[in-house]
């Protein structure tokens, strides 16, 4: 899906406007797709390879689908006029086994390095602010991204 905005950029700060404006001066305006992680838009510039983007991938499923809440309502898809039972893994197993596979992968990645794949992956954070809200110097996030997605890649035993 493309969601295509004009923002405002400013080359010194690398920082993207909130809303659309016309560019200021010493600004200029660039085209954003708001519906792109910041996973693909690496991955779409070959700043991540297809192993770590399928290791990112996986991660962010995995957190999407264990902050779901549990359903508390009947579920009549499921109800079947035969008597057989429903074909597909119970939404409260499926949150809590998905929170356990994002937990062991998380932890699997190491202290040091979760923080940025968790911040750009899971949260949606581009690099730029996940390197100032962790105090980094510019353009140290994605060296540290690469090494936590190989380290992600590795647990999830993706081939090279």
């Amino acid at each position: 899906m493309r969601d295509l905005v004009e923002m405002e950029f400013d080359a010194a700060t690398g920082v993207i406007g909130t809303r659309p404006v016309k560019a200021a001066r010493g600004r200029r305006a660039v085209t954003v797709n708001r519906a792109e992680s910041p996973l693909s838009w690496l991955r779409a510039r070959n700043l991540v390879d297809a192993r770590q983007f399928e290791a990112g991938e996986r991660l962010r499923r995995d957190y999407e689908i264990a902050q779901l809440g549990p359903q508390v309502t009947m579920q009549w898809d499921r109800v079947r006029v035969d008597g057989g039972g429903g074909g597909g893994c119970d939404p409260t197993i499926a949150h809590l086994a998905a929170k356990r596979r994002f937990d062991v992968a998380v932890g699997a990645v190491g202290a040091g390095l979760n923080d940025v794949l968790w911040r750009v992956v899971c949260a949606g954070e581009g690099l730029p602010a996940a390197e100032r809200a962790l105090g980094w110097p510019a353009r140290a996030g994605r060296l540290v991204l690469g090494l936590a997605l190989d380290r992600l890649a590795d647990h999830y035993g993706l081939q090279r």
